[in-house]
């Protein structure tokens, strides 16, 4: 695995001129408009890459994008793999090490999900403060020292500094957020009612199919990570209904402009 990362590492630098980015950016479903306010330098297509995934899902592009954001530079990720597309759980974070040997310094990352926090609202926008991981662990396996620790600690897996920083730009651009923990679940399936509440009593108020492994191999490596979350449904009871692939991407592509100028604003506020 180790060689993959070096070999994939040198083959970005040499297509990239030794882009050396400070900020690793993963972007989720419907999400992808960040990159609009990216000032692009290089753009690779997943299949380019070597020992990179290809994404399958509709609403990830598949592209690796290097450039500048709020003044910072940036390598973004547009399109992320997932668990339920048959990857294994060392191939959905190999990117998120990728992206720590060209250099970044702290993770940002963003995806749709269901809530289950009665206070919640279709379109909610949720800054996630922890996890509760239902996947298989991408730690599992032998360990290796020259990325992490054998047993990382994770009392704080996504940054506390950042998270009241992006709460004091939301207060300023007058966005409201909420603040939640949110629970990973392997899909591909919509969750059943029985399965939302079983959520929320474990602590969780959003679920989704992503994030928490990425995060684990970041917290790994050492990367402070800060994550959004867009509500695009509710798993909460009486308000359950019939949910499509579809209607993800259309609520998460409305309110992706206020999350776009949160993202960018923290970056450039770093």
């Amino acid at each position: 695995m180790l060689e993959q990362i070096r070999s994939t590492t040198e083959n970005i630098q040499a297509a990239t001129n030794n882009f050396n980015p400070e900020i690793g950016i993963i972007l989720g479903t419907g999400l992808g408009g960040l990159v609009k306010e990216i000032s692009v330098e290089f753009v690779l297509p997943y299949e380019s890459i070597p020992n990179f995934p290809v994404s399958t899902v509709e609403g990830h592009s598949g592209k690796l994008i290097f450039g500048s954001l709020g003044g910072k530079r940036v390598v973004a990720m547009q399109g992320r793999f997932h668990y339920y597309e048959g990857y294994t759980m060392e191939q959905v974070v190999f990117p998120v090490r990728v992206m720590k040997h060209l250099g970044i310094r702290t993770l940002f990352l963003s995806n749709a999900s269901g809530g289950v926090n009665p206070d919640f609202e279709i379109g909610e926008i949720m800054i996630i403060n922890d996890h509760i991981n239902l996947f298989p662990n991408p730690l599992i396996g032998k360990n290796h020292n020259e990325l992490g620790t054998r047993f990382p600690d994770m009392s704080e897996p996504y940054d506390h500094r950042i998270i009241a920083k992006g709460h004091e730009i939301a207060k300023r651009l007058d966005i409201k957020v909420s603040e939640g923990c949110y629970v990973g679940l392997t899909g591909p399936t919509l969750e059943t009612p029985a399965e939302y509440k079983y959520v929320r009593v474990i602590g969780g108020d959003a679920v989704g199919m992503s994030t928490v492994p990425e995060v684990i191999a970041a917290r790994h490596m050492g990367l402070p990570c800060f994550a959004i979350s867009i509500i695009t449904d509710l798993g909460v009871p009486g308000k359950i209904e019939k949910t499509t692939h579809e209607d993800v991407q259309r609520v998460a592509s409305i309110q992706e402009p206020k999350m776009t100028l949160i993202m960018k604003t923290l970056v450039s506020e770093l």
